[in-house]
Formats: C-alpha cells, structure tokens, sequence
C-alpha cells in the first residue's frame, strides 16, 4: 500500500532518521555524586572542623564544556541544612538551581538533592561555594571550568596545563563560632592568614615544565579581603575574566577582589629552579601574606630569595590595573559569533538604578544595608513563594531604586524589573573600605568607576565600546562603579555583597526579573525533583 507518494516504511525511515539526528544533536551530559561532610582540616597549622566534599577540601573541580547539562547529586551528611551556589554560572532560565535561599530549599541533614544546571553559552573560569549559614567559613568550596567547544576559536594556543587556584582569608576560629558572633551583633576579627588551594605558606606546589606555557584559572574565595597575586620571575597574561576573554594584557600583580575569578598564561622561561607563588592582603594597616611553590620538573634548587614584593600605593594602582581590563573583541565567545558583535553602547537605557551600602546598628545589633535596607530571610524561599502565589511573604519594590536617606531598617527587599529591560545600575560606596558586588544569573559590562560621588556627568567618561563583561566587581573607597546589565534572563535574582559578613547581616536584596506571560521560552518550569519548605510545603510542583 502506498501513502502519497512515499511507503509505510518509507515514512517510518524518515521518522527515525529525525530521531537519530535529534538524540546526536542534544547537548552531552556529566554526572557528579558529592558527599558533604564535615573532617578535621589545618589549613593554618591549627586543627579545626572543615566542610569536605567527597573527603577533599577544597572540593574537586567542576570541569564541563560550554552547553554541557551538569547532572550534580549532593548528599548532606551535615547535622544542618546545606546548599551549593555557582558563582557565576548563569542559569538560563532556571533560577530554582541558584543555590541561595533565596530561589532554593536547603538540604536537610541525612537528605539529597541533585542539581540540574546547563553551561548555556558560557566559557570561563568560577567556583562553587556553600551559601548557607556562615558555611563559606569552613570551607565546601572548589573551582569551576567551563572549555569551548572544539569547533570555536580560542584566541591562545592550548596551554601545556590548566591550573586551579584558589586563594581567600581565612578564620581557624570554628564557622558557628563566627556565625554566633554575627548573630550576637559583633563584627567579624580581622583574618588569621591566607590560604592557596586550603594550605597555607608552602603547602600547595604546581610542578611544570621549563620552556611551556601553562593556564592559572584564580579566584578569590575568601570572606572579606581583597588580595594581589603574583608569581616571582614571571609574567602573566591575563586572558580571560568571568567568562569573557580579554585583551591580552601582561601583568606582574593582579589584584583580585572577593568573588571575582582571573584567568592567565604563564609562560615557564626562567631557569631551572622554584620560584614562590603569592597572595597578600590589599587596603589593610597589617598585610597577610601566603605563598606556594611553582616548581620546575628539572627543578635544581628550591625556593629562595625575598618574596616577590606587591604593589605599595592604596588605590591608584588597583582602580588603573582596572580600567585596563576590556574585552577583546576579535575574539568569539562561547557562540561563533564575535564577543564585539553586541554594541551595548548603542542601546537606549531603560532605567536608573544607585545602590548605597552601609553599615549601623539596629536594635543595637551590627547590620548593614542596600539603600537602607537590611536584608532578613523570609519563612519560605521567594522564588517558591513567587511560583505558587503564596502572599505575605516578600512584596515587590520593598527596596527603592535609590537611595532614600532613611535610618536603617529590617526587610525582605526584593526590586522589581521588566524582562529585557536594558539597565544602568551605580554602585556608590560611601565607606572607607573596597566594597565587592556579585550578580546572580547574569554578567554585566562594568562601564565606569572613579572616585567621588556619581553624577549624571559621569557617564562622559563611560567605556561604551570594549568594558569588561564579568559577574562580580568592585568599589572602591568614597568611589563609585557604574554597571549596564540586560535584563533577558527571568528569575528571582540575588544582588549581594561578596563580604560574607555583610552578606549575612543583610547587604543584599534579589532582583525579580518579570515577564508575565509564562512561557518555557522564557524560564524552565519548577523541577520535579525541588525540595519544598516553609509556605510552599506540601504544594504540588
């Protein structure tokens, strides 16, 4: 029998043909099964309680290719609640897989919860790290890499390796000790030491080889500090921020600010010996200062001579060493299409926002605040009470998108804005210490920062051709920094302080990017596998 012009079979060929193409064109998948437990850790010499993952510390790396579905199990064997958050790993439309409380419901103790997140259109170097409780302060965290696809350019040759390393401040004060003194109302000591990949001075080693260049992926993981890294007898090539490859600038320091992540070639062109890695302290009266060893594998003498010393002004040094940071625009990103293809300076801005942090007391209690409010959590996750209509629980516009003057006060803030809206946001900082600002979900072009206060003159000195586009930036003392961000990721977003303290103590509000027609187009559905709590207990998802 005949159908048309074409057979049964021939029909039923065809139909297979589809779903063979179908199945080879879905993007590949990687599976994680993580352990969370507590174990004993000295990172400074001093034995203490640390979160472990899979028994390591820092956890294991993160490794995916752009486009790749990360599959990731996560087994709380705390005797607490415990999440993951991914810093700046965008989640395209799925917010549910932020990991802050915001969007998500911790694990409870003895319980899983696996993680679905997709690497769409994404490179770049970040990290993982645990967002609840004072958590970060014990550890649980670990880097994340995310490769092209064989098939789109790279503007440098494959590097001979590909390094993690993760520097930060650190406590040896137990982290529900630094969590009791917060809630009590006190602010956090100044920091024991710093440490490189969970050791501190000459604990960790990268071995390499003389004549070959190697990829140092470097993010500040840390509570408060900002810190400069340097390498003694070598340059590096910066070549990639945050998931946006960069001008290829060398440096001899670069200084990395809390959350933010760099990515440099190190070309191994000194004699054969070992040279010291370090990190120091920036902008404190008492520098902390950890080193590591970079070894050659035909290495014929240890590490020796003074340290490489850092950079000795206060801020000039850094606020250049930023603006020099721009995007290279001959380069593509994680599509074909060039990074420079986006003329972001051409599009008209639809909204205004100025973001003043500050520190006070209320209720006699150390808190701080984003135009006067102080972030408090509410019984149930925003993102769960947004999705099954739960009222009382946070209402939209409790923070204005200015500063109001007002004397400090507790709210679940969270600001409204309009799905692809095209916004300018200002950073003002009025305080005398380098504040540090992160963005869920999305990167922004940093498109100015100078000292004083902001005004609408500021913007003549706007990079509106090449700024940098990354997830987490600086301010620096009574200085502001000026951000454009496009709104086209749908979500309920955390805008926070990447000091951990004033994180905690409420610098942060989340940012409820709107459409009101519900489409898959525009954001997944709520999984089927999310944990429901508080309000939302019980609901069906």
């Amino acid at each position: 029998m005949m159908l048309g012009r074409f057979s049964i079979w021939q029909k039923l060929a065809a139909i297979l043909v589809v779903s063979v193409v179908v199945v080879q064109a879905e993007d590949p998948y990687r599976f994680y099964n993580w352990n969370i437990t507590y174990g004993d850790i000295s990172p400074l010499g001093v034995q203490q309680q640390g979160i472990l993952i899979n028994g390591q510390f820092p956890g294991p790396d993160l490794y995916s290719v752009t486009n790749d579905n990360l599959i990731i199990n996560v087994f709380n064997n705390l005797d607490e609640p415990f999440l993951l958050s991914w810093n700046g790993v965008q989640q395209r439309k799925n917010s549910y897989q932020d990991g802050v409380y915001g969007t998500t419901c911790p694990i409870p103790p003895g319980k899983n919860f696996t993680y679905t997140l997709q690497v769409k259109d994404q490179i770049g170097s970040f990290y993982y790290f645990p967002s609840l409780a004072f958590h970060k302060a014990a550890g649980g965290y670990g880097g994340i890499r995310i490769l092209s696809r064989p098939k789109i350019p790279v503007p440098f040759p494959d590097p001979a390796g590909d390094f993690t390393v993760l520097i930060g401040d650190w406590f040896t004060t137990d982290h529900r000790k630094l969590k009791a003194k917060l809630d009590g109302g006190h602010r956090l000591p100044f920091p024991d030491g710093i440490v490189i990949n969970g050791h501190g001075s000459n604990g960790t080693t990268f071995t390499v080889e003389q004549g070959k260049t190697y990829r140092f992926r470097i993010s500040n993981v840390g509570l408060q500090n900002s810190l400069n890294f340097r390498i003694q007898g070598h340059l590096m090539k910066l070549v990639e921020v945050e998931g946006t490859h960069t001008v290829q600038t060398t440096y001899e320091s670069l200084d990395i600010h809390v959350g933010q992540s760099y990515s440099v070639l190190v070309t191994m062109d000194q004699a054969a010996k070992d040279f010291y890695m370090v990190a120091s302290t920036r902008f404190t009266d008492k520098i902390l200062t950890s080193t590591a060893t970079l070894h050659y594998s035909n290495s014929n003498a240890p590490v020796s001579g003074p340290l490489p010393g850092g950079p000795t002004d206060e801020i000039d040094f850094s606020l250049n060493q930023a603006r020099s940071i721009r995007t290279n625009l001959t380069a593509s990103g994680p599509r074909p299409n060039p990074q420079g293809s986006y003329h972001y300076g051409l599009i008209n801005i639809t909204r205004t926002i100025k973001l003043v942090n500050s520190a006070d007391q209320v209720n006699g209690k150390q808190r701080y605040a984003v135009n006067s409010v102080s972030f408090v959590p509410a019984d149930t996750p925003l993102k769960l009470a947004d999705y099954f209509n739960i009222s009382g629980v946070f209402r939209v516009g409790s923070i204005s998108d200015n500063p109001t003057g007002q004397k400090m006060y507790l709210d679940t803030s969270v600001m409204g804005a309009d799905h692809r809206a095209f916004v300018e946001i200002v950073f003002e900082n009025h305080e005398s210490i380098v504040q540090s600002w992160h963005i869920d979900g999305y990167n922004f072009r940093v498109v100015g920062m100078d000292g004083g206060l902001w005004t609408p003159e500021s913007r003549k000195q706007y990079n509106l051709n090449d700024a940098i586009s990354r997830c987490t930036t600086q301010v620096y003392p009574k200085s502001w920094t000026a951000i454009y961000i496009g709104l086209d990721n749908v979500g309920m977003w955390n805008v926070r302080s990447e000091f951990w303290a004033r994180q905690y103590l409420g610098q942060q509000f989340y940012l409820r990017v709107y459409n009101p027609v519900r489409s898959l187009r525009d954001e997944y559905l709520i999984p089927k596998n999310a944990l429901l709590c508080g309000r939302a207990e019980g609901k069906s998802s």
